[in-house]
């Protein structure tokens, strides 16, 4: 905190799948025996490192829901260029189980599938972050569980795993769509936000940029993962707005115009008829009066004068 993080997100690590049946949620317990602090938010995350085995399905389905509704974040961390794909194109789409995070191992030796654009792009517009965790710069301990996973590694090989893979990562997404966490477990490798902008400058992203990945695109990332719990991503009821002067009403119909300012059942408002003209139309068989009231003879007959007029609308009909 002292090193100026208002937002703290606590991770739980989950391998393969999540079975209901086995599976406990501790963050419940260790948030709340941490001491509240004023202007300090702390965060439930689940990450789910996906191998081989989880191309069959990982757990999250509809019948879990509840399960997945206890976490604020869900992250997922494919090995495989499958479960890249579907976490990709599947499971960052809006709904009750949607992937806000996508997680790359960038310190193994090499990256088990090819970064596509049209994989990460389609992540990006559904709303889909990728995550650099800037601990595999530093050489530190990671998560023992992603050790484990053959998910991450430590040590001199990994910084320049991570170096070369954070710089292919950057230069498919241009920068957008990313977001820059800890992932430390020793307190030593803690950073600051400003210095991790400078280390993310050197890998080619620019400064503006840097600077959201810590900042903005957080913020959207959690204002975004409230939605899980909508329908379809929704914000808020919507409502039907008209535009100035259209109500809905036409007097052709016979009805009358409406004078009160009341909400109609659709939920726009209704506005009087002291503030809206309607103009009267003349009906097309209507003769024409002239100033004197009386009306112009016709040179032509009336029946000719309909059949062109009906031809007229044959050839605009075509």
């Amino acid at each position: 905190m002292h090193l100026g993080y208002t937002v703290l997100a606590f991770s739980q690590t989950v391998l393969k799948k999540v079975e209901s049946k086995t599976h406990v949620n501790f963050l419940n317990d260790l948030i709340s025996q941490l001491k509240p602090r004023p202007g300090i938010i702390y965060l439930k995350r689940l990450t789910i490192v996906l191998d081989q085995d989880s191309e069959k399905g990982f757990g999250l389905i509809n019948a879990q829901v509840s399960l997945f509704n206890s976490y604020d974040f869900i992250a997922l961390v494919p090995t495989t260029h499958t479960t890249f794909s579907l976490a990709c194109l599947t499971h960052s789409l809006p709904s009750a189980l949607t992937a806000h995070i996508i997680s790359l191992p960038l310190t193994l030796p090499r990256l088990p599938y090819h970064l596509k654009h049209t994989l990460l792009r389609t992540a990006i517009k559904n709303g889909a972050v990728f995550e650099i965790s800037y601990v595999g710069a530093l050489g530190g301990e990671s998560d023992p569980v992603l050790a484990d996973a053959n998910a991450a590694e430590t040590g001199a090989s990994a910084k320049r795993n991570w170096w070369a893979a954070s710089r292919e990562l950057i230069r498919v997404t241009k920068g957008k769509g990313l977001i820059v966490s800890g992932g430390v477990v020793a307190d030593a490798d803690l950073r600051p936000p400003r210095d991790i902008a400078n280390l993310l400058t050197i890998a080619g992203i620019s400064q503006d940029a840097a600077h959201e990945a810590s900042t903005k695109t957080p913020k959207s990332l959690v204002i975004r993962a409230e939605t899980r719990k909508t329908y379809r991503a929704v914000f808020s009821e919507p409502t039907i707005v008209l535009p100035p002067g259209k109500s809905g009403f036409s007097p052709s119909n016979g009805e009358t115009d409406p004078t009160s300012d009341e909400m109609d059942g659709m939920g726009s408002v209704k506005v009087p008829s002291s503030k809206r003209t309607v103009p009267l139309k003349r009906p097309l068989d209507a003769p024409q009066v002239n100033s004197g009231g009386s009306t112009p003879a016709s040179k032509t007959d009336p029946n000719k004068k309909q059949k062109k007029n009906s031809k007229k609308e044959k050839i605009t009909l075509r």
